[in-house]
């Protein structure tokens, strides 16, 4: 039997948490092409910029305790690209493959979609089997490649691009 698992909006308490979770992955995946792990004051202002510009974090609490999260926001800055949203989902190592990105994943979309959002995109590194799996069962399609776009780990990392059309 697995943990239930609560969906909720984050709040300034979740700040040391959601930071424990992005920095495992700045230092320990190729999820994410940054190199230096956020500081508490850069993670705060993160979500504080969050909340200012009216864009979901979600969290998901198991037992308690913050076990992963989810957020999008603009996909690039231009006006043009107003209707499509980009996705970021990060689960606790200790936590993966237990069915929360699932369901971080499907709450977010839900949300892309009731605020009329039409397009949701992901940014996937190519060896990333199980974010490819993750979004692709929820309906996302490969959309492209860009090929070794990112340096990281003394290697060159590919990146898959993959959407979801939220609106016919």
């Amino acid at each position: 039997m697995t943990d239930p698992i609560l969906l909720r909006d984050a709040g300034p308490a979740d700040a040391e948490a959601i930071r424990a979770i992005y920095n495992d992955a700045v230092v320990n995946t190729t999820a994410v092409f940054d190199y230096a792990p956020r500081d508490a004051a850069a993670q705060a202002a993160w979500l504080q910029a969050k909340a200012g510009q009216d864009l979901p974090v979600l969290v998901a609490v198991c037992d308690g305790i913050v076990a992963g999260y989810a957020s999008f926001g603009p996909f690039r800055p231009w006006p043009a690209y107003l209707h499509t949203v980009e996705n970021a989902i990060y689960i606790a190592p200790e936590r993966r493959g237990q069915g929360i990105g699932r369901r971080l994943l499907g709450a977010l979309v839900e949300r892309a979609a009731g605020r009329g959002l039409h397009t949701m995109v992901a940014g996937i590194t190519a060896d990333n089997a199980a974010s490819l799996r993750l979004h692709e069962s929820l309906g996302f399609e490969r959309a492209g490649l860009i090929r070794q776009c990112g340096w990281k780990f003394d290697r060159w990392l590919d990146l898959v691009f993959l959407q979801k059309m939220l609106t016919p």
